[in-house]
């Protein structure tokens, strides 16, 4: 069965490149274009890993990584933030918020493809 990523991305292109990539290898996909709306699809689908941005309408990121990762529902699921914030403390912000890596954007593939494999349950 193949594993299931949610991405929550308000930027239509890096959501159609993250998901291209992702179905090209074999991934289900789900999206969400805010943290609110992400966190909602994420305790319905259970997905087996979550690809976040940071910058985001109603819910940013850092908001919806620490809430899914404080979930009884959500808590197991592995976040990898991906966002165009570049500085340390935001890569320390996210991690201490739950998530388990940080790359920022533009995201290198094989780097994303190498993080999600490392960091989905299985893989």
């Amino acid at each position: 069965m193949a594993k299931h990523v949610l991405i929550i991305d308000d930027s239509l292109t890096e959501t159609r490149v993250f998901k291209s990539l992702l179905e090209h290898h074999g991934y289900k996909v789900s999206i969400a274009c805010n943290g609110q709306e992400g966190i909602e699809v994420a305790r319905v689908c259970k997905p087996d890993l979550i690809l976040m941005d940071v910058v985001m309408p109603l819910v940013n990121g850092f908001q919806a990584t620490r809430e899914l990762s404080r979930n009884a529902d959500t808590k197991h699921i592995p976040i990898i933030v991906c966002s165009s914030k570049s500085t340390e403390t935001d890569r320390l912000w996210a991690m201490r918020q739950g998530a388990k890596a940080y790359m920022i954007k533009p995201v290198k593939l094989p780097q994303l493809l190498e993080a999600i494999n490392k960091y989905l349950p299985g893989g």
